[in-house]
């Protein structure tokens, strides 16, 4: 299966999750890509309803698709809220959902980051397969290991 890891990583956690979930799903025979979200100008816009995003990762080629972004301010990321707003379709696509965050109760904004990729990926169609928080703290590997086992069986 041709799998897409799209991740927005300001400070490379996230894309660190990205790589783990790269070489467990390519190690179950999968073909893996990651690509960032990324914003023109730099990842700390000054007016959020601005946002350009540098060159968009296209999706059409994947079988399934992975989404990782890091929790803002209690929220999914404006980089990757933007992306996903800008997305044309999901439509028979399986798409896995992570977040990472630094603040160690997941309900202090991982869960509502989940939610709102969630209802952004379904509004195009995607079927939500799974999904992950990690919290960035001396427990982050462990979560790390039970999020990779947890979607590298999804695919």
């Amino acid at each position: 299966m041709k799998v897409g890891i799209i991740v927005h990583s300001q400070t490379g956690n996230t894309y660190s999750v990205a790589s783990k979930l790269q070489e467990a799903l390519t190690q179950s025979g999968n073909d893996v890509e990651i690509k960032r979200v990324s914003m023109v100008g730099g990842d700390r816009p000054e007016n959020k309803d601005k946002i350009q995003l540098e060159n968009p990762p296209e999706i059409g080629g994947y079988d399934a698709l992975i989404f990782g972004s890091p929790v803002h301010a209690f929220s999914l990321a404006p980089a990757m809220q933007v992306y996903l707003e800008q997305l044309p379709s999901l439509e028979n696509k399986k798409v896995a959902l992570f977040v990472t965050k630094g603040l160690r109760f997941e309900w202090t904004g991982g869960t509502r980051a989940i939610g709102q990729m969630k209802k952004l990926s379904e509004s195009k169609g995607g079927e939500i397969v799974g999904t992950g928080i990690i919290v960035w703290n001396k427990h982050k590997d462990k979560k790390i290991e039970e999020v990779v086992k947890n979607f590298a069986v999804l695919f």
